[in-house]
């Protein structure tokens, strides 16, 4: 795998509009779910929403130490008005997030930024984490 210092920093920009976006959807879903079945992963979608804004100051971190300017910007988001939708698009974000950080993690890995892919590793596994617990209150 071939790809610049520069090519990595856009991409590690890319992920911190996406976990910047993830933080806003879990907050407007969590408060939008409604019914009985929905009580225990609308609190748990705030707890994501929470660990996704860690995921965008670690990202921000990374981005200055290797030289970048970490982005403001906010990826698309999706909305609905039915909760189950909403679930299954925050399971959607996650899938795409974690196919996302196992190509960062080999992109840092070529780069021989070793401390960089630890970090992207560590938020690598809440996202699967997430990715489970949407998974659960889909009955999956």
């Amino acid at each position: 795998m071939t790809i610049t210092k520069e090519e990595f920093i856009a991409n590690l920009n890319r992920d911190l509009a996406d976990e910047f976006g993830a933080a806003v959807q879990y907050v407007q879903h969590a408060a939008m779910m409604t019914g009985p079945e929905y009580d225990a992963i609308g609190k748990e979608l705030i707890i994501h929403s929470n660990e996704e804004m860690m995921h965008a100051v670690s990202l921000s971190n990374m981005i200055c130490d290797l030289g970048g300017v970490p982005t403001v910007d906010v990826s698309e988001r999706h909305v609905s008005a039915e909760s189950r939708e909403m679930l299954e698009q925050d399971l959607r974000g996650e899938e795409a997030a974690i196919a996302g950080y196992k190509e960062r993690i080999a992109q840092a890995e070529s780069l021989g930024e070793y401390g960089v892919r630890r970090l992207l590793e560590d938020i690598l596994m809440q996202e699967e984490e997430h990715r489970r617990d949407i998974m659960s209150s889909l009955g999956r």
